[in-house]
């Protein structure tokens, strides 16, 4: 069996914590592990090899994290952008033997009861097995409304139906009343065996074929524009999508897509200790810390007076004070942010790439401050920028440098200058990081006054 892993999404919810270049799927949250390093770890004990579905900027910390945890050898496809689940999965299934059964796991989830949640998977193997489409509900344990619902019921009249249960609707995320409405229901069940409602996990198990055929049959827009993309990727150790195909491919989830029309759905009911993490509502479920149920997030020690149920996350560069049961609005908040500072969206402080990273130490009209770490026989790409003069300052390590036509080396407490315009490398091929000092000079400073003109990394901006 083989772990799809999707890794899209931005998390939103979770600013300042999570953001686009650094979603909550690789925050280390938990004794230093990320959700995605979690969730490798708990599928590898289940599946054979990992393929995963990301974009180019996702791929390199998906990367990195799995070089801590030593699993060098999986399957790639990135996207060039997210058109939501069903392509992403349709894409990675045209990948593989028709035959082979796939476990489809978001990558930002947290399961804590792995034996319950093998058990699980092992009972959904054997229904793929059989051609069925396979999701996992959980079990609810309050009226929730930021999730969808499944609504099930057995064959034979056993609610825990071996065989599993019957998909009979899915149901979008309802309101209070309507939430509450379901968990009567589920009460009832206990004793009468009927319907029952379950939180949708946006997990999955299905062989490859399967799930394309009727993929196929019930959204053939879908199924035929991925198979063009796929047959018009780029192959160079992973699969690339190129941007135009993908832009063709109709944006839908696997939920839209198959799973609510198509008639070989089986449902497990999963008790597994699970959570999506979605809010710092829920986070703060698995990361209280405070007897006064505040729940406080800081790498500074934080003191409050005379407060309770407060949610407090302070970053280097943002401080979000909430009311417990108001996280859900961090995302209007967002929303904002993006009409006025969405640099303050996109990324952290401290941002990761595939060379390294970079800490914005101040950032001024005319001028910006960087700290910037290589990593050893990394480089950054060949480019020049038109707006702006760098001077770099060697903390430690050894830099090679290339300016134009000439490349020399610039040693720990040496300096250089690259002047507006000049084509530029800086590369480590030592056996230690580089740290250096950037300052960068001149009329605009942005991200984005960058022509890459050469790049080991084959990223376009």
């Amino acid at each position: 069996m083989i772990n799809i892993i999707l890794c899209g999404g931005s998390g939103t919810r979770l600013w300042p914590l999570s953001r686009t270049l650094m979603p909550k799927q690789f925050v280390k949250l938990f004794d230093n592990q990320s959700l995605f390093q979690l969730t490798i770890k708990r599928n590898s004990q289940l599946c054979d090899e990992q393929f995963i579905v990301s974009n180019s900027e996702q791929y390199f910390l998906a990367l990195d994290q799995l070089e801590e945890l030593n699993s060098l050898h999986n399957h790639y496809l990135l996207e060039p952008m997210g058109r939501n689940t069903a392509p992403a999965i349709a894409l990675a299934c045209m990948a593989l033997d028709p035959n082979e059964v796939v476990l489809v796991t978001p990558s930002d989830h947290l399961i804590k009861d792995q034996i319950a949640y093998e058990n699980a998977v092992h009972r959904a193997i054997v229904l793929a097995e059989k051609g069925f489409l396979v999701t996992f509900g959980i079990q609810p344990t309050f009226a929730e409304t930021g999730f969808g619902y499944i609504e099930a019921r057995s064959v034979n009249g056993e609610s825990l139906d071996v065989n599993g249960l019957d998909v009979i609707k899915f149901h979008e995320k309802p309101d209070v009343k309507t939430a509450s409405e379901y968990l009567a229901i589920n009460h009832s069940s206990l004793t009468t065996r009927h319907s029952q409602f379950l939180w949708n996990s946006g997990m999955f198990c299905f062989k490859a074929g399967t799930f394309l055929e009727e993929l196929e049959i019930y959204s053939p827009e879908i199924f035929l524009t991925c198979k063009k993309a796929y047959e018009h990727a780029k192959y160079d150790g992973m699969i690339r999508i190129h941007h135009e195909d993908m832009l063709a491919i109709p944006e839908d989830s696997i939920d839209y897509a198959v799973m609510e029309k198509s008639e070989k759905v089986k449902v497990i009911p999963s008790d597994i200790g699970w959570s999506d993490v979605g809010s710092f509502d829920a986070l703060s479920n698995e990361l209280s810390n405070d007897e006064a149920n505040n729940f406080i997030f800081s790498h500074k020690h934080v003191s409050l007076i005379d407060v309770q149920d407060l949610i407090v996350i302070d970053t280097e560069d943002a401080l979000l004070i909430s009311q417990k049961g108001s996280s859900q609005k961090v995302k209007e908040i967002v929303g904002c942010l993006k009409k006025e500072n969405i640099e303050l969206t996109k990324t952290h402080a401290t941002v990761h790439r595939p060379w390294g990273t970079y800490s914005v130490l101040e950032d001024k009209p005319g001028y910006k401050i960087k700290k910037i770490i290589v990593k050893p026989g990394k480089r950054l790409s060949l480019q020049k920028h038109f707006h702006r003069n760098e001077h770099w300052i060697v903390v430690s390590g050894t830099a090679t440098v290339s300016v134009e036509d000439k490349s020399y080396i610039v040693r720990e407490n040496e300096s250089t200058y690259i002047r507006a315009g000049e084509i530029h490398r800086l590369e480590n091929q030592g056996k230690i990081p580089i740290v250096l000092i950037e300052a960068q000079v001149g009329s605009y400073t942005g991200e984005d006054d960058i022509v890459r003109i050469e790049d080991d990394f084959n990223r376009e901006s």
